[in-house]
């Protein structure tokens, strides 16, 4: 009992954001009708420390590890999920999942809504039947994804500064069953139609093949979102194939200039920020969001990681992302 109130109350603080993101053609605009890049950083950890049973978030989710990334002049913040942990179910620790885990993601919202950031719930780490979610797979499982993003939707659907990333990187599947579901695995289509269903409205991100890498078939494949919504969700590291400014403008490009594209990971795991800069005026140029991977201390090569402290120090591929984010800034007040 004390668990279910605890989560209304969580949820209930979520609730009041005011920003009003959503899809205008190919933009992403506010309330007012202004054009809104998401540009930020993803804050991994909600979707491994659950499952393996020793918290919520890997490192601090307070107020001042907020302030921190507000410091670097990020409007958005990506939080990768685990299906199991937010449904309760397969094993994972009642003290870590279902309606204390969907408390904690409430509250990590509302406090990042109160520092300044719009949030981009991902679905991470899934698996089919009474397999723990250790990991990610090649796409949503028909088993419990649906279930999730039900969930998930009901919860966050009066929240209208929340975007919902519906699987972080297919891969190793065709385009057909990347829309429509095949074998084990459960199409975008119908994930759509299940957010749509569940009353929620805000925009959906959906990635493309190749762990999110390819994007040349997203919208031959597109699914169809009665309210017009989706937005392409385009994942870049210097080891990827689309790697090059030829492959951006031919892929990533075109894709821009129908539906917003946000590159809902960007990074590189030489512990340097060379390849970044090449992108990020790539991405400024072509009206392409971008949040770089991750706002964690891990090892900026094994990682990569942005930062070494959560204070905000950055790594030397971090400081890339830093110091651009800065001119941006500086260039709006200007």
């Amino acid at each position: 009992m004390r668990a279910a109130a605890v989560l209304i109350a969580a949820l209930a603080l979520a609730a009041p954001a005011a920003a009003d993101v959503h899809v205008q053609g190919n933009r992403l605009v506010d309330g007012s009708g202004k054009t809104v890049r998401l540009l930020g950083v993803d804050r991994s950890g909600a979707e491994y420390a659950c499952v393996q049973g020793w918290g919520f978030m890997d490192g601090p989710s307070d107020a001042a590890s907020i302030a921190a990334i507000a410091a670097w002049h990020a409007n958005a913040v990506r939080v990768p999920l685990n299906e199991d942990c937010w449904l309760g179910i397969n094993g994972v620790s009642p003290k870590y999942g279902g309606a204390p885990y969907r408390a904690f993601v409430a509250g990590f919202v509302q406090r990042l809504h109160a520092g300044g950031m719009t949030v981009i719930l991902d679905l991470h780490w899934n698996a089919p039947g009474t397999a723990k979610a250790t990991g990610q797979q090649e796409m949503p499982d028909g088993d419990h994804a649906v279930a999730f993003w039900t969930s998930v939707a009901r919860a966050f659907r009066a929240d209208r500064n929340v975007v919902f990333d519906l699987y972080n990187e297919p891969h190793d599947v065709s385009w057909k069953c990347w829309r429509d579901g095949c074998g084990p695995w459960v199409g975008m289509q119908r994930l759509v139609t299940a957010v749509r269903a569940a009353g929620a409205r805000q925009p959906l991100m959906l990635g493309g093949l190749a762990w999110a890498n390819d994007l040349s078939g997203w919208l031959r494949w597109e699914p169809k979102d009665p309210l017009h919504q989706l937005v392409a969700s385009f994942h870049l590291y210097n080891f990827n194939t689309c790697s090059t400014q030829a492959c951006w403008d031919t892929t990533v490009g075109a894709v821009a200039k129908k539906v917003p594209v946000v590159t809902g990971e960007l990074g590189e795991n030489d512990c340097g920020h060379s390849f970044v800069d090449t992108y990020m005026p790539w991405a400024d140029a072509a009206g392409v969001s971008y949040l770089g991977w991750t706002w964690d201390t891990w090892d900026c090569k094994s990682g990569p990681a942005l930062i070494s402290g959560y204070d905000g120090t950055p790594t030397g591929f971090g400081a890339g992302l830093q110091a651009h984010l800065s001119a941006i800034a500086s260039t709006a007040d200007s």
